[in-house]
């Protein structure tokens, strides 16, 4: 009968060569995508202006420019940033697929550019990440469910790796390469040991996607961590009712209210009510890179009266532990949660995942048909 350990290593090995590929592609375009906003920001200078005194376009009217480009798009947001920066407004549809941003100047309205967020090498990338470059609903679930594999692969390496004997441990832990060693030995200690020491840095880069992919574990771990709110985003409704005078749009002086209030912000994204019951929602960045301290705030449409929402995703000052555990997710699975030190880590942790199913391949390879080939040239 098998021992447990070498049921572990058939389910190790067989999980790997299906979900091989996978991996591989997922850490492969991790790897790209860890320095995106760096790499980005080295021919952006299309997003930024001369200063002036005069007043910044309104919400309304950057969404009517901006909309003379795309008429029959839906806006998403708008964003506003530094006196310096251009207005861009964003588009996004989710069928057919459609997300434009076109840049305003702030102070005259001309547009600057137009940028399509499904084309160009980071968007390549992005997709491949996500669904290796599949119809969505079929390579979202593919990547969903490989990773969640991929976890087990993880867990069961690690207790493949254990030693029965102590005084092996050693050996387990460093390359111990001579000049008479074999490229199959080198290739298994690429394996083990390299799976070592980045298996646990690799669940967390794992088990942080699998959370974007799956809301059910999203849930699960947000109340096993304490969270008592709403683990999902929740735009509440006006606690008013119509007062607006059909003369003054309320919403056109709320950019300008928010700057006064919070100068220091990287900047305010702002989206347009979809109903005449619906409040305005401004999503403030408060550090650059990162998103899980943005301020997720809420406003009547028609008296700018600010409203709590029961959801995790408030103000950030407000935020308990497991809110913040939650908050963290996107960040800490890109690394820039510890800045650009956090973000050399991922990378590296990407790579070296990377090379986990190609030289779990060529072990298997060598051991079956390698050993097969030399049992053939025996027969005959």
């Amino acid at each position: 009968m098998m021992t447990t350990k070498k049921i572990i290593f058939q389910l190790h090995k067989y999980l790997g060569l299906a979900t091989g590929l996978v991996v591989f592609i997922v850490a492969i375009t991790g790897c790209c995508w860890a320095f995106r906003d760096e790499i980005e920001s080295l021919y952006d200078n299309y997003k930024t202006v001369t200063p002036q005194n005069d007043p910044i376009l309104t919400p309304t009217k950057a969404k009517q420019l901006a909309q003379e480009i795309f008429p029959n798009n839906t806006v998403h947001g708008t964003v506003f940033k530094k006196a310096d920066d251009a207005i861009e407004v964003i588009f996004y549809d989710a069928e057919p697929e459609f997300y434009q941003s076109v840049f305003l100047n702030p102070y005259s309205g001309d547009v600057i550019q137009v940028d399509d967020h499904f084309s160009g090498f980071f968007a390549f990338i992005l997709k491949g990440h996500m669904r290796l470059w599949l119809p969505k609903t079929i390579g979202e679930q593919v990547v969903g469910i490989s990773i969640l594999i991929f976890i087990l692969i993880i867990i069961s390496g690690v207790i493949i790796w254990l030693p029965k004997k102590r005084k092996n441990l050693k050996q387990r832990l460093k390359f111990d390469w001579k000049k008479t060693t074999r490229w199959k030995r080198k290739n298994f200690d690429l394996h083990t040991v390299i799976g070592f020491y980045i298996c646990s840095l690799a669940i967390i880069v794992a088990f942080t996607g699998s959370m974007m992919s799956y809301n059910w574990l999203k849930y699960v771990v947000y109340k096993s961590t304490g969270g008592e709110k709403e683990a999902r985003f929740i735009i509440p409704e006006n606690q008013s009712e119509n007062l607006a005078d059909g003369k003054t749009i309320p919403m056109d002086h709320l950019i300008v209210k928010l700057l006064k209030e919070n100068p220091e912000a990287e900047g305010f994204e702002l989206h347009y009510p979809k109903t005449a019951d619906e409040s305005i929602y401004v999503e403030v960045s408060n550090s650059k890179g990162l998103y899980y301290d943005s301020d997720f705030r809420f406003f009547d449409q028609n008296t700018l009266e600010e409203i709590e929402t029961p959801s995790i995703y408030g103000k950030y000052e407000n935020a308990k532990v497991a809110d913040k555990i939650q908050r963290m997710n996107y960040d800490i699975h890109i690394g820039a949660i510890g800045g650009i030190a956090g973000k050399i880590i991922a990378f590296l942790v990407s790579l070296l995942t990377a090379s986990l199913p190609v030289t779990g391949v060529l072990l298997w390879y060598g051991r079956n048909y390698k050993k097969k080939k030399a049992l053939d040239s025996i027969k005959v």
